[in-house]
């Protein structure tokens, strides 16, 4: 089979499934209401509009582009859970032995589910900022507040989440890849980006020299990659960020590594 039919057989599978639709939808309200939150509490400050409000009032420069970002701050779980899920689910079905017998050059089957997966997580890039830019614009201009959809800065906002959501796909697919067994490596991913990496981040803040080593993390590279988002706003991390083109590098280099390491082990091993 070759690499184009590969791809056509790996889109197939993705989109003929309710999966990919059902994360997509947890996504818009996690995201959209997560955005609206901020939006509601930043805003709120801002515009001295939000009822018992007190402290320092934040700039509104910048401010939608903050909560914006929440898009990929709190999103980028789900493609990569997208991501793992196309090789999991594959091994637990035991799906792949066909797609092995029909295309036995794995390296081609690989290469297709990374076509279909930077698609994926297009799709969810594309989605998850329209519920980030919807609620949180729609609460700015309820404040009378800019929102900041006229600034070129917002776009290259929204390019740099689109391409932080496309490689997270890319990283989900190698840990698919080196954890096979679907129940472990879900639990794996929500582990690792629910509490592990925000606890640690947190912690980097107030430890000194922990924040030079967090900052590579994969969230903080992606964090990095996207250039504003509520982890850097609050002094998480401790350390400066990457510079953005260095987080997607790094992203990106997460994902080499991943993939090489299930390429050599668990993707060469006969199938049950």
């Amino acid at each position: 089979m070759s690499l184009v039919a590969s791809t056509r057989s790996e889109y197939t599978k993705q989109f003929s499934t309710a999966g990919w639709w059902v994360l997509g939808i947890v996504l818009v309200v996690y995201v959209g209401f997560t955005a609206g939150v901020l939006a509601l509490a930043f805003g709120g400050v801002a515009s001295g509009r939000l009822p018992g409000a007190s402290g320092p009032v934040p700039s509104a420069d910048g401010l939608a582009r903050l909560v914006y970002s929440s898009a990929s701050a709190v999103g980028y779980v789900f493609p990569l859970l997208a991501g793992t899920l196309m090789v999991t689910t594959e091994f637990r079905h035991k799906t792949l032995t066909p797609t092995f017998l029909a295309t036995p050059r794995r390296g081609v089957v690989l290469v297709g589910k990374f076509a279909i997966g930077i698609l994926v997580g297009l799709v969810y890039g594309v989605i998850g900022s329209i519920a980030a830019i919807g609620a949180g614009a729609a609460v700015f201009a309820a404040f009378g507040l800019d929102t900041e959809l006229g600034s070129s800065d917002t776009w290259v906002l929204v390019g740099r989440m689109l391409l932080a959501f496309a490689l997270w796909a890319v990283v989900g697919i190698g840990v698919g890849t080196v954890v096979r067994n679907q129940v472990a490596a879900i639990v794996i991913v929500l582990a690792v980006t629910l509490f592990v990496e925000p606890i640690v981040r947190t912690i980097a803040g107030v430890v000194d020299g922990l924040g030079e080593v967090a900052r590579w993390f994969p969230s903080a590279a992606s964090d990095a990659l996207v250039g504003e988002t509520i982890f850097g706003a609050v002094g998480a991390g401790g350390a400066e960020p990457l510079e953005w083109w260095l987080g997607g590098l790094v992203l990106l280099g997460y994902a080499v590594v991943l993939v090489l390491i299930g390429l050599a082990t668990t993707w060469r091993r006969d199938i049950d």
